[in-house]
């Protein structure tokens, strides 16, 4: 098996020695005060931010796979609230995309692909009989948009995420980079407000 780091180590030397690095510099603040939650596929490294008209140090982005917040309380919730409380961020995007693969995952696959790469089956069992339900921690999801939803609600309503904070939810299309609006939350918090 081949790895890259080699190559990667290589590059970066000579990246570093030449100064490629300069037009990059920026501080670890978001200019735009912009914390965007997306997910990790390839298609989104440049497209993303370009498509957003963002580039190095405008925004900080979080990725996790399908753009998920699994988790109330896990390492892409707290990465949320770091990025609120600590580093200046003011608003949330949640982005998904169309033809994610978290939308196609089969968990069953997913495991019998565990013990075809070397974990023991004794260690998924002992991991189920713990109590971890391993095919609905693995499932992905059906629609992106019905995700990319509940991901934004887990972000409103969580307990110590500010009130005023706007979450917006959008999904974008891989391949031109057209971003559909799903819900803006400006609106939202303007709705909440209002009924109040």
């Amino acid at each position: 098996m081949t790895s890259s780091l080699d190559e990667i180590l290589s590059f970066n030397e000579s990246f570093v020695k030449f100064k490629q690095y300069e037009p990059y510099i920026t501080s670890k603040f978001p200019d735009k005060k912009i914390v965007i939650l997306t997910c990790m596929d390839a298609r989104l490294v440049e497209l993303l931010p370009k498509a957003m008209n963002m580039r190095n140090g405008d925004v900080k982005i979080v990725k996790s796979a399908g753009a998920q917040v699994s988790h109330p309380f896990g390492a892409i919730m707290r990465s949320l609230l770091v990025a609120v409380y600590e580093l200046q961020a003011d608003e949330i995007y949640v982005i998904g995309h169309h033809d994610c693969g978290m939308s196609a995952i089969d968990p069953e696959k997913m495991i019998e692909h565990m013990i075809e790469r070397g974990v023991n089956e004794d260690i998924i069992n002992i991991v189920k009989y713990s109590g971890v339900d391993l095919i609905d921690w693995l499932h992905g999801f059906g629609d992106v948009s019905t995700s990319v939803l509940k991901s934004v609600e887990i972000i409103r309503k969580h307990p110590l995420m500010p009130k005023s904070t706007p979450v917006h939810g959008l999904v974008m299309d891989p391949s031109t980079g057209k971003l559909d609006l799903l819900t803006d939350g400006n609106a939202y918090l303007s709705s909440q407000n209002s009924e109040e």
